[in-house]
């Protein structure tokens, strides 16, 4: 094969992994942004509990959704309150491990009205989907209370936050569901449920130092066949360096004894390093044995 049909070849694969979502199912980031002084912030509870509420609805339709402060081993605390768009949306981009394809962005607005014998309570919530890599918007949603919720009289700080948590859970269930909808549909309705055979599927990142675009080839070959394998995608591809995210329902040590015996298969001596959730496996390469097989090749 001349070096020009190899450079195609590379090209042509580079293509396949641009971001689709009817070939993948999306990973999804669900944020809130509070930077408007009127709306709810996230230290609320109230924040807390439509958070809840949009993550099950979205899991409910068999999406993968990831906390935020996993993510980004983020505390809780003031400074990160009040964020705008553009943080919420490098919050998203820096995940790489797992690689976040979509950011549900909400929003909540509460106002009361003080009368003689009760208080009238309005809840608004808005909901609305960006693809993180091109920013484009994919859909939005609002929700309100309708008819105004009712306190009693002098309702003050924790009794607004008990009643408007009670009923902002209800609307952001509604909210979720349409979004999910939207979702659903720009994934041509086909969503696998979130495990198969009720078997926990863990997630890896592989990475594979100092392989060939040949090598790393026989190399997903065998990934796709291993026990317990769900699905798999590329985050990084370099010439002699691929990184992959890989969803598998087998443990981390069944995982380590698969690499091994691939490696051994394929006669790539290797070392392989595990941290976390992360794989690095390292080719071990021989000057002479090199370029007795470049010369093969060509």
């Amino acid at each position: 094969m001349n070096f020009w049909n190899r450079a195609l070849i590379i090209i042509l694969s580079l293509c396949f992994l641009l971001p689709v979502f009817a070939a993948d199912k999306p990973n999804i980031l669900i944020l809130g942004e509070d930077a408007a002084g009127d709306s709810v912030p996230r230290s609320s509870r109230v924040f807390k509990r439509v958070l809840d509420a949009l993550i099950n609805q979205m899991h409910d339709k068999g999406f993968d959704v990831y906390d935020e402060a996993v993510l980004t081993l983020l505390e809780n605390n003031s400074s990160h309150i009040r964020r705008t768009d553009s943080e919420i949306i490098e919050v998203a981009r820096a995940s790489k491990r797992p690689p976040i394809d979509v950011v549900v962005i909400f929003q909540i607005y509460a106002s009361t009205q003080n009368l003689e014998f009760n208080t009238r309570i309005n809840t608004l919530l808005m909901g609305r989907l960006l693809n993180v890599k091109t920013g484009k918007h994919l859909g939005n949603f609002e929700i309100d209370s309708g008819k105004n919720f009712t306190g009693p009289a002098q309702c003050q700080q924790e009794c607004i936050l008990t009643i408007v948590g009670d009923k902002s859970r209800i609307l952001a269930n509604d909210l979720g569901a349409v979004l999910a909808e939207k979702l659903v549909w720009m994934n041509n309705g086909d969503v696998s449920e979130p495990s198969k055979n009720n078997k926990m599927v863990t997630e890896y990142a592989l990475i594979f130092d100092g392989f060939n675009a040949k090598e790393y080839m026989a190399i997903e070959e065998y990934l796709v066949i291993f026990s317990g394998y769900t699905r798999h995608r590329p985050i990084e591809i370099r010439h002699t360096r691929s990184e992959i995210w890989y969803q598998s329902s087998i443990g981390t040590a069944k995982l380590d004894r698969n690499l091994n015996k691939m490696l051994a298969e394929l006669d790539m001596q290797s070392i392989i390093n595990f941290e976390g959730n992360t794989f690095t496996v390292k080719r071990i390469t021989f000057r002479n044995k090199e370029i007795k097989e470049n010369n093969e090749v060509w």
